[in-house]
């Protein structure tokens, strides 16, 4: 099956916010953990800033990507012309 250049554009579009908002993830999850000693000099609500990450933080931020990618892509789908029917 031959992709028109409007389908890749779209898939161009959904695989460059689809990695951004991954090595925000992997940031948040693998980085902030591995560099948690040098940053426990940072506070946070009193808290040091790894551990209240640990607690709520990351939690706040996983969903505020699911959030943006959900807006974003209806926002594309819309874009594009293949948003799902209101049935």
């Amino acid at each position: 099956m031959q992709l028109t250049q409007k389908h890749q554009e779209y898939w161009s579009k959904n695989l460059t916010i689809t990695a951004v908002l991954m090595v925000i993830w992997f940031v948040v999850t693998f980085v902030i953990g591995y560099f948690g000693a040098e940053l426990a000099s940072i506070t946070v609500l009193g808290f040091p800033f790894p551990f209240y990450m640990g607690a709520q933080g990351s939690l706040i931020i996983y969903v505020l990507i699911i959030w943006y990618y959900a807006h974003y892509m209806n926002k594309l789908d819309i874009e594009y012309g293949v948003q799902e029917g209101e049935e």
